[in-house]
Formats: structure tokens, C-alpha cells, sequence
């Protein structure tokens, strides 16, 4: 149990210790990151019983709804809501880069949990493939959530469309996994190309809040009044 119990903390905790770490000015509290990552591990449950109502009410008929619908939609939306509504106006959210941190930390809450609740239905021996797929994907949807979100709440303009897309990209991109996983019988092949891409526009939106981060910093700055002497 706890060689399980490791192996499914392991990876969520790894990933948000990177993209944490990647936090060039001021850090996030801890408390904070943790009560984000912590709603969004709660978040499994309901989500797992909505799945399960639909399946037997019969609402899934596809490959096409269960991956963009069940999966994709269903989940993206409610990480967003929190992201959205909980953390958006909170003080400590005063960098664009710290929609990445935030992001990152309700998604992989829920990963984590739903990666500890499949390892020990199917075993830890399929721990290393949940590590690389499900959980870095929900890693990568919450960079690119976060990113979006940090558009919002710091430009001047064009918010409404940093909004949409702050949803529309995430479900987007988790409905086009799961459709992989759900259709294709040598799905490896379609996978790896995605996974690769995933990643290097995860990373592509790093780099940007970074700067973005970094622009906002000197412009404080340098508009800082001078000390009295």
C-alpha cells in the first residue's frame, strides 16, 4: 500500500515542484499552492460520480463524447472554475506567471488522486506509464490554463478572448488524449507526436509568462519612486 501510495504521489509532486521552482520573483506561499492542489484533488469524486451517471443513464454513446464530453470537458471545467473563481482574485495572484503555478497545482491535485485510485485498482506495475502520460498531460493542460488565465487578469485588452481560450484550450487538448486512447488500437504512435507537442507548447507558455513576469517586474521598478535621502 504505501509502495502504491508513493508511486502515485511521486509524479503530480515532481512536476509541481518544477514548474514551481521556475517561479523567478516572488515564490507563492506554500499554503496557498496546497489548498489549490488540494481542491483539486477533491475534485475526483463528484467528477467520478457525473462520469458514472452519465454511463448508465446511457448519455456516452461514443468514443467522440466520452473524450471530449465525460472526460475532456467535464474535468477541464471544473478545474477552471476553481482556478477561476477562487484563485483569480486572490491577493497572491499578482504575476502573470503565477496562473502557471496555480494552474499546475489544481490539476495536478486532481491527477494525483485519480493516478493513486488507478494504481491500486491495476497495479503499481503500470505506475511509470501513468507517470509520463495521464499525469504529465494534466500537468501540461494546467500550464496552458494557467497561462491563459494570467492573460486575463494582466492585459489591458483582449481579455474576454484570454478567457474563452483559458477553457477552450485545455478541454480542447484533453478531449484530443483521451480520443487517442479511445479510438486508435495502435495508439502509441498517434500518442508520442501529441505528447512531444503538448509539451513543447506547454513549455512555449512558460517561457512567455516568464517574460511577461519579468516585463512586469522592471516596469515596477522602474516607475518605484526614490528613496528620500
Amino acid at each position: 500500500m504505501f509502495g502504491i501510495l508513493s508511486a502515485g504521489i511521486a509524479p503530480g509532486l515532481a512536476l509541481l515542484s518544477y514548474f514551481y521552482l521556475k517561479d523567478q520573483y516572488e515564490s507563492e506561499p506554500f499554503s496557498m499552492v496546497f489548498k489549490t492542489f488540494m481542491s483539486g484533488a477533491m475534485l475526483v469524486f463528484p467528477i467520478m460520480f457525473i462520469q458514472h451517471v452519465m454511463e448508465t443513464e446511457h448519455m456516452i454513446d461514443s468514443s467522440f463524447i466520452s473524450a471530449f464530453l465525460s472526460s475532456g470537458m467535464l474535468e477541464e471545467f471544473f478545474k477552471w472554475f476553481i482556478l477561476f473563481y477562487t484563485v483569480y482574485q486572490h491577493v497572491n495572484f499578482d504575476e502573470p506567471y503565477d496562473g502557471i503555478v496555480y494552474g499546475v497545482s489544481v490539476s495536478l491535485g486532481f491527477a494525483t488522486v485519480e493516478n493513486i485510485l488507478y494504481l491500486f485498482a491495476l497495479g503499481i506495475e503500470h505506475a511509470v506509464g501513468r507517470a509520463l502520460l495521464p499525469v504529465s498531460s494534466h500537468a501540461l493542460f494546467g500550464v496552458i490554463m494557467g497561462y491563459y488565465i494570467g492573460k486575463v487578469k494582466f492585459s489591458a485588452t483582449s481579455r474576454g478572448k484570454w478567457l474563452i481560450l483559458s477553457l477552450f484550450v485545455p478541454f480542447l487538448l484533453h478531449g484530443t488524449y483521451d480520443y487517442i486512447l479511445l479510438t486508435f488500437k495502435y495508439w502509441p504512435y498517434f500518442m508520442v507526436p501529441f505528447m512531444i507537442f503538448l509539451w513543447w507548447l506547454g513549455m512555449r507558455k512558460v517561457k512567455k509568462a516568464r517574460v511577461l513576469t519579468i516585463r512586469q517586474n522592471q516596469d515596477a521598478f522602474k516607475f518605484e519612486p526614490p528613496l528620500n535621502m
